[in-house]
């Protein structure tokens, strides 16, 4: 044991002892203060420890949001388990490629996940344990919480190097990557965020994005670490958030589009100001910001981050320097770099590296993706920025190797995508490429290489892509050519594609 142990699940004892009757957790009308919630989580350790899960193990959770999200976490926080949560929007087949790399002792679900991973349990052998978050009277998460009385083992708690959770990436490689998150690393990360944005116990954090989601979960656990209020949504609504909202006070919203502009809209016609909420963090379109700013009190975060580092690394409200997305903040360092890693003037694009105790500790079960994406002791993020003389850091792109497409809020990589269509009878070659929409924030397109573009239809390709993966991955606009250009050493052409038929609404 050293005496410099601290790690997520002494957060959650730490309010438990400290701010017992305050709330710690708001869900469909069901209260729990900081006491019930840490006696929760004492309960279901000792069910995990009696089916002998151990330190290091993985536990996979396939679930829309839930107040037992949080009691898993804080159970795997006290046993050193490991929590790896997978996206609910994923295709079967896609979830088992998840499981695969996971190699999980334990797979949760809930009502709404229950049907795809019904059959699961007689054919993958290789999970040992099944549970279903609710009351079920054979397989509930709850009546697990009930099977070992006996205190937890904690011969073998986790130290703040161990890893927390794991947050599935985009599939860069098409089986999603897993940033692994210490305990240290949430710490930094909730340290950093309450400095930052001034957040108090007296805050209120409406959990509307998914909790598989860095976005979601980074601020509920600033809220658990600081000793606020969480107000889960099993799935967003915006009628029901607005409600929310001004029931239970909340003052900081998460968003991806085009969660506030539904969010707006159905505050107008509710006739509400949306008075407690002070932040709204996260990416939109400057119109939607701009309403934001002239209709409530709330001010719009915007920043630079990823699940790798754990949540933002730069941070600042839109109208403090309007284009850029903020100054590194306190817990990490930023440079950027050339191809050759070496670092660029100010006002050159480079790549951008972080190095700093929010920095993950590398990708689960990759040990060669690792070396490289750690190469020089930086995380290079595949991101490239630039910045101004006075500090600020601008987004520029991906890089063309890890180009990525966000819609709503969703990591799409086009190399996915492409893999799919290129499973089509007559498909010779494919490029995809993410465009701006209004709504979404970006849309997927496809341009196709065909022999005959006149005797293919777009609805084929979309419905081909949202038949194979998640629907969220398919195009939205699906253009076929006889040609794609080509550069040099005969690769598609990528930015000369862009520059033909890229297009939005």
């Amino acid at each position: 044991m050293s005496a410099q142990r601290y790690t997520m699940y002494d957060v959650f004892r730490r309010n438990a002892l400290l701010s017992p009757d305050a709330i710690a957790v708001v869900q469909d009308g069901q209260r729990l203060t900081f006491l019930e919630l840490w006696q929760r989580i004492e309960a279901l350790a000792g069910g995990i420890a009696g089916l002998g899960i151990k330190r290091g193990e993985r536990i996979c959770i396939l679930a829309q949001n839930d107040t037992a999200y949080l009691v898993l976490y804080g159970a795997c926080a006290k046993l050193g388990v490991i929590a790896y949560p997978i996206n609910w929007r994923l295709t079967g087949e896609e979830i088992g490629h998840v499981l695969d790399r996971a190699r999980p002792r334990m797979l949760v679900v809930d009502d709404s996940t229950l049907e795809i991973a019904s059959q699961w349990p007689g054919v993958r052998k290789d999970i040992e344990h099944w549970y279903t978050m609710g009351d079920r009277p054979t397989d509930s998460f709850d009546r697990l919480a009930t099977l070992h009385k006996a205190e937890a083992d904690t011969s073998h708690e986790a130290m703040p190097e161990d890893a927390f959770a794991v947050i599935s990436t985009a599939a860069v490689d098409v089986i999603p990557r897993g940033a692994v998150l210490t305990h240290a690393n949430v710490i930094a990360s909730n340290i950093q965020t309450m400095a930052c944005m001034n957040i108090t116990a007296s805050d209120a954090y409406l959990v509307a994005l998914p909790m598989y989601h860095i976005a979601a979960l980074g601020i509920a656990f600033t809220m658990l670490h600081v000793g606020g209020k969480n107000v889960i949504m099993t799935r967003f609504d915006a009628d029901n958030a607005v409600r929310l909202i001004d029931e239970e006070n909340v003052t900081i919203l998460s968003d991806f589009p085009p969660v506030l502009l539904n969010v707006l809209n159905a505050a107008e016609e509710k006739g509400s100001k949306l008075p407690s909420l002070k932040i709204v963090t996260g990416l939109d379109a400057p119109e939607t910001i701009n309403r934001l700013h002239k209709s409530t009190g709330a001010q719009f975060w915007t920043g630079f981050g990823q699940s790798e580092t754990t949540g933002f690394v730069t941070l600042q409200r839109v109208t403090d320097h309007p284009g850029s997305s903020g100054k590194p903040a306190p817990l990490c360092e930023i440079k950027l770099v050339d191809e050759y890693d070496s670092e660029v003037p100010t006002g050159t694009p480079g790549e951008i590296l972080v190095r700093g105790p929010v920095v993950f500790q590398g990708y689960y079960g990759q040990p060669d993706v690792n070396e490289y994406t750690f190469r020089g002791g930086w995380h290079h993020t595949g991101d490239v920025g630039r910045f101004d003389d006075e500090g600020y850091l601008y987004y520029v792109k991906r890089k063309a190797e890890k180009e990525l497409i966000k819609p709503g809020g969703e990591n799409v990589y086009p190399a996915e995508v492409e893999k799919v269509i290129m499973e089509m009878a007559g498909v010779r070659a494919v490029c995809v490429f993410g465009v701006p929409d209004v709504e979404w924030g970006e849309a997927i397109t496809a341009v196709v290489e065909v022999d005959n573009p006149d005797s293919r239809t777009a609805q084929e390709v979309i419905d081909h892509v949202a038949g194979r993966i998640a629907r969220f991955k398919k195009p939205r606009w699906v253009e076929f050519t006889e040609t794609l250009p080509k550069s040099d050493s005969g690769e598609t052409d990528r930015d000369a594609v862009k520059e033909r038929w890229g297009k939005s609404d």
